[in-house]
């Protein structure tokens, strides 16, 4: 098949950093802090001056966030006399730059914008979301913005130098959603009645920390688990696109949070949902979350629940079909599901839909992101695992009507790693996270062997007359 490999390219800048929390145990932190109560104002004025020279340029609101690490901190100080100027040298020493992309940047997906205003006629804007890798192979979600123009060719907008964390809200949830994740009755009676009231981390980490530490797993371990893996994250819109970040926040993603698959869904009213389903990992287990967004600003992070997310690689269908939710799923690490639920958030059958059956996918085959409908069918644009670990793009289509049929698949590879592409984090990989169409071409944007990051196009009708 004739695949147009487009010049523009990612990769990883290690410039890009965030702030974070430099956290040490209380001892540690309690002779840290005497050694700096006891330095002289002049000194501290010395000190705090070399920090703002070398550090202000790189942080959006540098001085505030170094007042934000100082209020972590100032338990452990007896005096509140304590200088303005002293406070942000304090929120230093307990503060650090992490570089967000210091590993890699890949595995994009990509949709139209939610702002289309301000084109030339037949241009279109779009939304790119990439995983970035850090210190010790921490994913975080990044973002940026460009156009394909009228003859389909990628200008993207610059990425912002700086990055920059949203402001974190913890949500509120009712019994029932608490109970759906439990899975398990309530029977305190003084929990089920603060449940019935709504209850938020804070208040519920406040009276049942010690019993939970005894039993993480049961119930109460459980519910914890849950107020503390949904939130909101904020940005302000004075940050551009590039530069806001997504970044670990709960405890059930503090090793990443990896491979998102954005959509944009269309609801029953005709409007527009973004949703992007990612693997939450910790370090130990991994599970599938899901991100809401109406504007790229404002983001829901909520669990998602039942035996059939418990493997990766989901994908949701852009719109429902037959009055239901379907997905995209594996479930075995090997074979392509669909799912279907009336629920968003719940999901349990999963109907075997695809197995591997040529040679460069004996090993696995999954999806590269949501299905995308077309005049003809759904059609997925997949990955598949043949010899040597070596990951290509291929495409199946299937029924509109009835997603579970298939119509028919590619007998060879779309996109294979060439030359250029087979060197890297991970060698002899090309893998996408989400594709759009335009005016009957499909713009890939693609992974390099978990390095860097790119787009390739070809036209759908190309691609659909392989597979009949």
């Amino acid at each position: 098949m004739n695949v147009e490999r487009l010049k523009v390219k990612f990769t990883a800048d290690n410039r890009r950093v965030i702030l974070l929390p430099f956290e040490m145990n209380g001892d540690r932190t309690s002779r840290i802090l005497a050694k700096l109560m006891e330095l002289s104002e002049e000194k501290v004025e010395k000190l705090f001056s070399e920090i703002l020279n070398d550090f202000s340029e790189r942080h959006r609101d540098f001085t505030d966030n170094l007042i934000i690490g100082y209020q972590k901190v100032s338990d452990h100080i007896e005096t509140q006399d304590v200088s303005e100027k002293r406070k942000m040298l304090i929120g230093a020493y307990f503060s650090k730059e992490y570089s967000i992309e210091s590993a890699a940047l890949f595995n994009p997906s990509m949709v139209p914008h939610p702002d289309q205003s301000g084109l030339r006629p037949g241009e279109l804007r779009f939304i790119l979301i990439l995983r970035a890798t850090g210190e010790g192979h921490i994913s975080s979600i990044e973002f940026r913005e460009g156009i394909v123009t009228a003859d389909n060719a990628i200008v993207m907008v610059d990425a912002s130098r700086q990055a920059s964390l949203p402001e974190y809200e913890r949500a509120t949830f009712p019994i029932d959603k608490i109970k759906s994740f439990v899975g398990e009755s309530v029977s305190n009676s003084g929990l089920q009645a603060m449940l019935e009231k709504g209850i938020t981390l804070d208040k519920f980490k406040k009276v049942y920390q010690d019993t939970i530490q005894k039993d993480k797993s049961g119930a109460l371990g459980k519910i914890m688990d849950y107020l503390d893996s949904n939130y909101s994250a904020i940005f302000s819109s004075e940050f551009p696109v590039s530069e806001r970040v997504l970044f670990p926040f709960s405890e059930s993603e503090c090793m990443g949070m990896e491979d998102a698959r954005f959509v944009r869904f269309q609801n029953d009213d005709g409007s527009y949902k973004y949703f992007g389903t990612y693997t939450a990992y910790n370090g130990r287990s991994f599970r599938t979350q899901l991100i809401e967004t109406n504007d790229f600003l404002n983001y829901e992070v909520r669990t998602m629940t039942g035996n059939g997310v418990l493997d990766k690689g989901l994908a949701i269908f852009p719109r429902k079909v037959n009055g239901v939710y379907n997905m995209i799923s594996r479930q075995d690490g090997e074979n392509l599901y669909i799912m279907k639920s009336n629920d968003l958030y719940h999901w349990e059958n999963a109907e075997k839909l695809m197995t591997p059956e040529n040679d460069w996918e004996f090993v696995q085959v999954g999806n590269c992101g949501s299905p995308i409908e077309t005049d003809e069918g759904w059609l997925v644009i997949t990955h598949a695992v043949g010899a040597m670990r070596k990951y290509v793009i291929s495409a199946v289509l299937l029924n509109l009507d009835e997603p579970e049929k298939i119509i028919g698949r590619c007998d060879k590879p779309i996109l294979s790693p060439d030359a250029s592409e087979r060197e890297g984090y991970v060698p002899n990989v090309v893998y996408s996270c989400g594709s759009i169409i335009k005016d009957d071409e499909l713009i890939l944007p693609y992974a390099m062997s978990d390095s860097a990051s790119g787009f390739a196009k070809i036209t759908v009708k190309e691609i659909l007359d392989e597979i009949k």
